[in-house]
């Protein structure tokens, strides 16, 4: 059980804490290190860079989707075998769920986690100035434990120096390092967020680059002793340690178009006894032989409408599984790949499955984004009445139905309450990405629904 442990926060979204976090990890890999990399919050994307980077899964950690012991649980599970754990921070070090507390930040979770931090800084155009942000963000943390900084962004060695001696002055804490504002490596971007791993081939060069500019300018043997605290006292009990005779026979979609799943959502289905047979509709793989159950992600259908659209035989194969009654959950993507077409920002129309009636559209600003507090509606057969869960939206579509249509989903957000979705027999499919662990009797009734379906 790995003892080290080190948080990678910013000052706020884009300071560059994810190329750090990565270019750490691939520079401790270098080093011959097992890293788990983790991501505080919902993110999908971040994780498939961390896991691409380490060849270990990343994990999510988020401190107001789960409580203070299922945290605890799934860093536990996740960090077994690890020489470090690198978990990398959300937007600002104290964002997160309300302006008025430290619910859902990575300043909450680094404290629940008894994990020391390293603050990253974006230093262009400042000198002693950055001395005063951090000095602030030190102020706000009283429970949070700031080690260290890296200073981004800076103009060279000689500006680096002049940040160093005004932080370790005034905050009386090392700055372990930097990255030069000149190196022109970055992750690219999109609409939601960076460009998944999974669409950007081999990495391997990418990261190697990476790593070497990080371990040459920033003391990994600094970063290390910094990161050694006492080891986290495990849990009395798992959810995830359920290991239930396979059942069950569940396909999930997983390619370039649909790949946003929680890892414990996965590990959830298998602990409770569901076998997962994973394929690719963007690959012209249609829906597996001798499935119980289907399971469709989110991801960038939008990205791959043209080549989605060509897929017929996938489509027809998905279409003719559901209209037989085959128990499906579908999210976000997965949701907008089940309507009849997608519409996409130029204004083409790409015909998609058909089995919700109605289409999505892809806007220029964003639909939803936060947290979601979930509950089932029209006889969801799987987040049955009596149940929450937990779980968040983040797009840019809109669903607009042909006719009135049972919605699937009341939610509920610091926004008030809406209804969304799309529910049919055992069709469970919208916009919110639903976190299992949060409500665990979803697996057992997608499971159930399975067995009894054929």
């Amino acid at each position: 059980m790995a003892a080290k442990r080190i948080v990678i926060a910013g000052t706020g979204s884009g300071v560059g804490k994810t190329t750090i976090t990565i270019g750490l990890m691939a520079a401790l890999r270098k080093r011959n290190w097992q890293v788990q990399g983790f991501k505080c919050g919902p993110d999908y994307i971040d994780p498939t860079y961390h896991t691409a980077v380490t060849g270990r899964p990343s994990r999510n950690l988020d401190s107001w989707m789960f409580g203070k012991d299922l945290l605890k649980e799934i860093y536990l599970r996740a960090s077994k075998n690890a020489d470090i754990s690198v978990i990398e921070g959300v937007m600002g070090f104290f964002d997160g769920h309300s302006p008025e507390s430290d619910v859902g930040s990575t300043a909450e979770i680094s404290t629940l986690l008894n994990c020391p931090v390293i603050l990253v800084v974006d230093c262009g155009s400042m000198a002693r100035s950055a001395a005063a942000v951090v000095k602030g963000f030190q102020a706000l943390a009283e429970k949070a434990n700031i080690v260290g900084v890296i200073a981004n962004r800076v103009g060279g060695e000689g500006h680096f120096h002049l940040v160093k001696t005004a932080i370790e002055k005034e905050c009386q804490i090392p700055v372990i390092g930097y990255v030069n504002s000149e190196i022109d490596i970055s992750l690219p971007e999109r609409h939601l967020g960076l460009i998944p791993s999974i669409e950007r081939g081999d990495l391997n060069s990418f990261f190697e680059k990476l790593g070497e500019i990080v371990a040459k300018t920033i003391d990994l043997n600094l970063l290390t002793q910094l990161a050694e605290v006492p080891a986290i006292t495990k849990t009395d009990s798992s959810i995830f340690d359920i290991k239930r005779e396979k059942k069950v026979n569940i396909a999930v979609a997983k390619d370039a178009a649909f790949h946003f799943y929680y890892q414990e959502n996965l590990d959830l289905l298998e602990a409770f006894g569901a076998k997962l047979s994973f394929f690719s509709p963007l690959n012209g793989e249609t829906v597996p032989d001798n499935v119980n159950g289907l399971y469709i992600g989110g991801g960038f259908p939008e990205q791959f409408a043209k080549n989605l659209s060509e897929q017929t035989a996938v489509k027809q194969s998905v279409k003719m599984a559901i209209a037989d009654g085959i128990p499906t959950l579908a999210e976000c993507g997965g949701f907008m790949f089940l309507t009849e077409a997608i519409e996409t920002h130029d204004g083409n129309r790409f015909e998609m499955v058909g089995a919700i009636p109605g289409k999505t559209v892809m806007q220029n600003r964003l639909a939803a984004i936060g947290y979601r507090e979930i509950k089932g509606m029209n006889g969801n057969p799987i987040l049955t009445d009596g149940l929450t869960a937990r779980g968040h939206e983040f797009h840019y579509a809109v669903y607009i139905p042909s006719r009135d249509v049972p919605y699937a989903y009341e939610t509920e957000s610091t926004y008030g309450k809406k209804h969304e979705g799309y529910q049919s027999r055992n069709l469970v499919a919208g916009f919110t990405h639903i976190h299992f662990a949060t409500c665990p009797e979803i697996v057992e009734n997608f499971i159930a629904l399975c067995r009894t379906w054929r």
